[in-house]
């Protein structure tokens, strides 16, 4: 965990009963209930909070319109809380986007405080910041994680089109702890990253493969 327990203890009720977190405003694109689709926690019920804005920029993203922040509404802390506890899932996914050119404090003290568990998946290009109890990141060759993020990674995923990104994939793997789920993740759109992946996880068992389920599932 990123920020741990005894200190939302400490902290946390007092700030979760300030107007000042609960106001604090993010550029939301869409928060809704659904089913973790791929990565580690695949198949768990969880309630996805996909904030606006990203430098990144992967040609590949399925998301495309998060990218720009001033296109979408800023909502409260407090509002997009409500609705996530209101769920009853036990965990909230913060994605993007890049969810880390926000300052994810207020957001995630006030879902812990909900007793819920808070993940997020990121490219890691951006500084850290969050009460979190998963850390998936996703790094992009284009834009490196800052150095800052390997130590706290949980799963590293890395979508693979070519033998590049699985040297990418490597270099990344070296920099995080023993303990980290690696994965990897074909691009949806490049049936010859299948192969390549089946090919080298057979060869690397160290390495697993994630699948985006809720593609082929049909759930939103």
């Amino acid at each position: 965990m990123y920020k741990t327990e005894s200190k939302i203890a400490k902290t946390g009720k007092k700030l979760f009963s300030s107007d000042k977190l609960l106001s604090v405003e993010y550029p939301l694109m869409e928060d809704f209930y659904t089913i973790q689709g791929e990565g580690t926690h695949t198949g768990k019920a969880a309630y996805f909070i996909r904030l606006a804005g990203c430098d990144v920029g992967c040609w590949w993203c399925d998301v495309k319109e998060s990218w720009d922040a001033d296109k979408h509404p800023r909502v409260k802390t407090g509002e997009i809380v409500v609705r996530a506890a209101g769920s009853k899932a036990p965990i909230a996914v913060i994605t993007g986007g890049e969810p880390l050119l926000h300052d994810l404090d207020p957001l995630t003290l006030a879902l812990k405080l909900k007793k819920m568990k808070v993940h997020i998946e990121t490219s890691g290009s951006s500084p850290l910041s969050g009460y979190l109890d998963w850390i998936t990141l996703s790094p992009k060759r284009f834009k490196e994680p800052l150095d800052e993020i390997f130590p706290y990674v949980d799963e590293l995923k890395v979508v693979v089109l070519k033998n590049k990104d699985l040297e990418w994939a490597e270099k990344n793997a070296a920099r995080c702890p023993e303990n980290t789920r690696l994965l990897l993740q074909p691009e949806w759109d490049t049936p010859s990253s299948v192969d390549l992946i089946v090919n080298y996880v057979k060869k690397n068992p160290q390495w697993g493969i994630s699948l985006q389920t809720h593609k082929f599932m049909d759930v939103p």
